[in-house]
């Protein structure tokens, strides 16, 4: 590994979504972990929609002396109205706001007595413009990517369209460089459908990527090595890096969190037989309406397995339970299911007692899942997810199968179907659980020395360096 004479810093740029968010400060802590000549200053900016990202960053630097977090001045954000319409778009709208006060927080950084040398900007790929004060300030930058390859892959892709050309057929089919079969576009993220913003959106940030010096992504090319050799063949010079699983094995803080429910439901799984639970968990934004509600509700009962359901806002005997529940299913769960609105996601994924996972199919909890061998029953709602189904289903074989395209404002998911996948999510002698248990052995052998995943991190340092020793020469030449 390239030798640093003193610390060298980095600064982190994520998306305070927390799916964007708990990755990116896990990276920091797994790169300070093989080098600990690293210290690592996170720029944080604030969104709407995102309540526990200061909690989050804050238990991060009071357990890690060499992570610091400096929070960007308040701006005026956009329209709620581009919010609603389109997160990516909002973002991308918000980053021109804040482009000046970034630039202005890097350049104090810079100027700083007490900064280490700044050897490169970690940004969320949703952050790709602000290459731009890399660039000004000879910087080079990275781009991180939360998701995975084949996400990667497709937002590239959109550089072969017209950006207005958005994918208004659900029923066509798209190949791809990086998956080996087409695709229907139904399985395409939302933003994709977007007149108004979010193809656009995608199209601009993608349009930065090759004018960072890496591409760091959450995946491991045990799973997705189909991918990452077609990307790496022609379809970006771009060096990548597959430095994942990138998780948190602690779980993520949550300031709400009740330690009274977080030790009842670990109390409740201790009580149940192994490997005989259903864990439904639909992500930080997932949330049904009461008819979905009570199909779901349904089909656990019907189906006869025991369950740890999170609902928003789970109704009590006191409320008007009949909107939102069957008739008395609040009395028949008892011993057999718990309803609680937040559980510790990775505890419960870790616990002997799960047997399968109905999952909304965020990348993060993919990862998680796989990690600890748990099968999904597949439920995609918003962003890429639905893509990610797709793949873990068909391409994969890593999960079962419930809805591949499912995304709000689709039709009710009825209660035979939900029944219907949850036994065969629960069936243990499938091939899915088989390749699911095979995936969790080679997801934690990479991350060892000598895995795939740890010497790419050790590759990823040794390029920031070394990028960093040619710029600095580079600079010296043009002053002499």
């Amino acid at each position: 590994m390239a030798e640093m004479k003193k610390k060298a810093g980095l600064i982190f740029f994520p998306v305070p979504g927390i799916g964007h968010l708990a990755s990116s400060l896990e990276l920091a802590q797994l790169l300070i972990n093989h080098h600990d000549d690293l210290s690592i200053t996170i720029i944080c900016m604030k969104l709407p929609h995102a309540p526990y990202s200061d909690a989050y960053i804050r238990s991060i630097t009071a357990s890690q002396p060499q992570i610091q977090a400096i929070d960007l001045p308040h701006v005026e954000p956009p329209p709620q109205e581009l919010l609603k319409r389109s997160i990516p778009h909002y973002i991308w709208t918000l980053l021109q706001i804040l482009k000046p006060h970034f630039k202005a927080t890097v350049q104090n950084i810079l100027s700083s007595s007490q900064s280490n040398p700044v050897i490169g900007l970690v940004l969320d790929v949703f952050c790709s413009p602000m290459i731009d004060v890399g660039n000004d300030l000879g910087i080079p930058s990275y781009l991180f990517m939360p998701s995975n390859v084949g996400f990667l892959s497709l937002m590239l892709s959109l550089q072969k369209r017209q950006v207005g050309d958005v994918f208004c057929d659900s029923d066509s089919k798209w190949l791809i460089p990086g998956f080996p079969d087409p695709f229907p576009s139904s399985v395409m993220p939302d933003a994709l459908f977007n007149k108004e913003g979010g193809y656009a959106a995608y199209y601009n940030l993608a349009l930065r990527f090759q004018d960072s010096k890496g591409i760091i992504v959450n995946t491991f090319s045990e799973l997705e090595q189909y991918a990452i050799d077609a990307l790496c063949d022609g379809q970006i010079q771009t060096p990548i890096y597959a430095v994942g699983p990138v998780i948190n094995l602690k779980g993520h803080p949550n300031p709400n969190l009740d330690h009274a429910q977080h030790d009842k439901i670990l109390k409740w799984l201790d009580e149940q037989p192994d490997s005989s639970v259903v864990f439904l968990c639909f992500g930080s934004r997932g949330s049904f309406d009461p008819p979905q509600t009570r199909e779901i509700a349904q089909a656990l009962q019907s189906s006869g397995v025991r369950f740890l359901w999170i609902m928003r806002s789970p109704p009590t005997r006191t409320e008007n339970e009949e909107r939102m529940l069957p008739e008395g299913f609040l009395e028949w769960t008892e011993g057999r299911g718990m309803l609680c609105d937040w559980a510790p996601q990775v505890e419960v994924l870790a616990h002997k007692a799960i047997g399968g996972f109905v999952s909304h199919c965020g990348w993060n909890s993919i990862l998680e899942s796989l990690w600890f061998g748990v099968p999904i029953l597949t439920w995609p709602i918003y962003a890429e997810q639905q893509l990610n189904a797709f793949r873990m289903v068909r391409e994969f074989r890593l999960a079962v199968e419930l809805r591949l395209d499912y995304r709000r404002g689709s039709d009710l998911v009825m209660a035979e179907e939900i029944e219907k996948g949850l036994k065969q999510l629960m069936d243990r002698d499938t091939m899915v659980h088989k390749k699911v248990k095979e995936m969790q052995e080679m997801a934690r052998k990479v991350v060892l020395n000598g895995g795939s995943s740890f010497s790419s991190v050790g590759e990823l340092i040794d390029v920031m360096t070394l990028n960093f020793m040619v710029g600095l020469n580079e600079s010296i030449n043009e002053k002499a």
